[in-house]
C-alpha cells in the first residue's frame, strides 16, 4: 500500500481510539441513563469504524463480517434500551 494510505489509516485509528476513550469516561460518568446508552450506542459504532479501517490498513477482509455484527447487535442494544427507558425502567 501507499504511504499516505498507510498514514490514513493509522490517523483514524488513533483518532477513533480516542473517540472511544472519550465515550467510556461518558459511559462511566453520564449524568443519567439516556447520557449513558448514547455514550454505549456510540462505543458500537466507533468501534465499527474501527474495524472498517483495520480492514483497509491490512488489506485483509476478514473483518467486515464481525463488524456487520457489531454494528446489528449495537444498534438492536439501543432500540431496547430505548422502550425500556419509555417504559419507565
Amino acid at each position: 500500500m501507499s504511504v499516505l494510505i498507510d498514514t490514513c489509516a493509522n490517523l483514524s485509528l488513533g483518532l477513533i481510539t480516542l473517540g472511544i476513550v472519550l465515550s467510556t469516561y461518558r459511559l462511566i460518568r453520564g449524568p443519567d441513563m439516556p447520557d449513558r446508552a448514547v455514550a454505549l450506542d456510540l462505543i458500537g459504532t466507533l468501534c465499527v469504524g474501527f474495524m472498517a479501517v483495520y480492514t483497509i490498513a491490512k488489506n485483509d477482509s476478514a473483518y467486515l463480517p464481525a463488524g456487520m455484527a457489531v454494528a446489528l447487535m449495537a444498534f438492536l442494544g439501543t432500540v431496547a434500551f430505548a422502550q425500556y427507558l419509555r417504559h419507565g425502567g
